[in-house]
């Protein structure tokens, strides 16, 4: 949905602490029947294991999931609970908002459709629900969301899955499905959530209003956004600047296109924003504009894993020719510098490595490495002054090798065991090599191969994402994220020094 186009002003952050941080939870309008969203978001809460107390109604009371539940929120002990999650018909919502807040309830997360994205009616039912829960002094979040994740308070109040991993990438979305392309993204890669949110119809709370309690929130490190339209300009504008100025803020725009707007329009009832002056908005308020999941993702896990470079000057470490020239050109179409190998790197590189190596960046090593040239090459750029960011490239591949040699039917004839073993152990030292650099010099080292997608569990990854890396899918993914993190951090010190 649209930011919404009221003048009122902004949320005060407190009251979203409820949302994020409740003590304990209702569900209204739990279901025996696995199908129904009352069941789900029941099982959700219980899956995840809320630390909190938890509470279900239903008339009937029936236990659900072990829970015994209770005929109506007027049943909930005074106190005991700070969001209800309500799946009930939209007519019934207002008398639940009102019991809740009897019991001392502040926030809801209404996941009930009907409301604004349903006509005139349900415009109009929408802004009388919103109206109450002013006058009751609750937070209202959505309706026609999906959930709310939060890992510190292992929360995941939602009708849909996954549960993520935890980690420090918060998302706020207008879409609820694009919500969980963020999550199945972060339970793929081991890059986790801390805060994930569908904000619906955003009736009340908006995704403005998520974004500046992320950026003070300490168990965020990077934040991303999904919007179709955006109501109040200059409230959202500067919204995204107080956020940027604390985290980055990575925003995804739908509905770019006439066709696009027009799918926005029926998805949402969302305005169709001018995307050139969305796009100049976004610069200016230090945002970085993405236009696929994929690249937003790929950008808030660098992020959330890696420093911020004090430069462009970038360096491409690699196994095999192609990968670099493809590196080469991927660079060559951004912001960042591919540098001339200066002399002193080079001659302490030619130490390592038969003469045939490229001799130039990218870095081909033309397969002269041994036993410990990966680990020793990627400290000698790492320390470097004249390089800002490195890309490593060829991590795996060694593993992989083991994995066809165990899958052959000669493996226990040739006992190849230990020169799997071996194979699986470099990976396993080249990835924790980039954790370990990047982390001792302060400088983004970034690792990329597709078998982080097609293996994940090859021990190159595996070992990256167990240290708290990310895995870039290939070499254009991660310079195109590298460039996203140059960008910010320029506009950083243009903005803020």
């Amino acid at each position: 949905m649209t930011e919404n186009p009221t003048t009122a002003a902004p949320l005060e952050l407190s009251q979203l602490d409820l949302l994020f941080n409740p003590r304990g939870i209702v569900i209204a309008g739990a279901s025996t029947h696995p199908g129904k969203f009352g069941f789900v978001a029941l099982h959700n809460v219980l899956a995840g294991q809320f630390g909190g107390a938890v509470f279900a109604t239903n008339p009937e009371r029936p236990t659900i999931l072990g829970i015994q539940t209770l005929a109506s929120v007027t049943e909930v002990p005074h106190g005991a609970a700070d969001l209800i999650f309500i799946c009930t018909p939209p007519h019934t919502c207002a008398d639940i908002l009102r019991a809740a807040a009897d019991r001392g309830i502040g926030a809801a997360f209404v996941a009930s459709g009907g409301f604004g994205e349903a006509g005139p009616q349900g415009v109009e039912l929408q802004k009388e629900l919103v109206e109450l829960a002013e006058s009751l002094g609750m937070v209202l979040a959505g309706p026609n969301g999906q959930g709310i994740i939060s890992t510190p308070a292992k929360l995941a109040a939602q009708i849909v899955a996954p549960i993520p991993p935890a980690g420090h990438i918060a998302v706020a979305s207008q879409s609820g499905n694009l919500v969980s392309a963020f999550l199945n993204h972060a339970s793929h890669s081991g890059v986790g959530i801390s805060r994930a949110i569908s904000a619906g119809n955003a009736a009340m709370a908006q995704v403005t209003d998520y974004l500046r309690w992320f950026a003070q929130d300490q168990h965020t490190k990077a934040m991303a956004a999904y919007v179709e339209g955006v109501g109040d300009g200059r409230r959202f504008a500067a919204a995204i600047h107080q956020a940027a100025q604390n985290k980055p803020v990575v925003l995804v725009k739908g509905g770019t296109t006439t066709r696009g707007a027009q799918a926005a329009a029926s998805h949402t009832g969302a305005l169709a924003t001018d995307d050139r002056v969305f796009d100049g908005m976004a610069r200016q308020c230090g945002a970085v504009r993405c236009h696929t999941i994929e690249e937003a993702f790929d950008a808030v896990a660098a992020f959330a894993t890696c420093p911020l470079p004090a430069g462009p000057r970038t360096v491409v470490l690699s196994s095999a020719g192609g990968w670099g020239v493809i590196s080469a050109d991927a660079v060559s179409k951004s912001k960042l510098e591919l540098i001339h190998l200066p002399a002193d790197l080079k001659a302490a590189i030619d130490k390592l490595v038969p003469p045939r190596w490229s001799r130039h960046n990218p870095i081909d090593l033309a397969g002269g490495e041994g036993r410990d040239t990966i680990v020793e090459v990627i400290g000698l750029l790492a320390d470097h002054p004249d390089v800002d960011a490195v890309l490593y490239l060829g991590m795996g591949i060694q593993s992989n090798t083991a994995a066809h040699l165990r899958s052959s039917p000669f493996y226990g004839e040739a006992e190849l065991d230990r020169i799997c073993q071996y194979h699986e152990r470099q990976d396993s030292r080249f990835a924790a090599a980039v954790t370990e650099a990047s982390n001792r010099v302060g400088k983004p080292i970034l690792a990329a191969t597709e078998l982080g997608v097609t293996q994940p569990q090859n021990p190159g990854p595996a070992t990256l994402a167990e240290q708290g890396g990310y895995c870039f899918a290939s070499a254009d993914r991660a310079i195109r994220a590298l460039n996203h993190l140059w960008w910010y951090a320029d506009w950083r010190k243009r903005h803020l020094s």
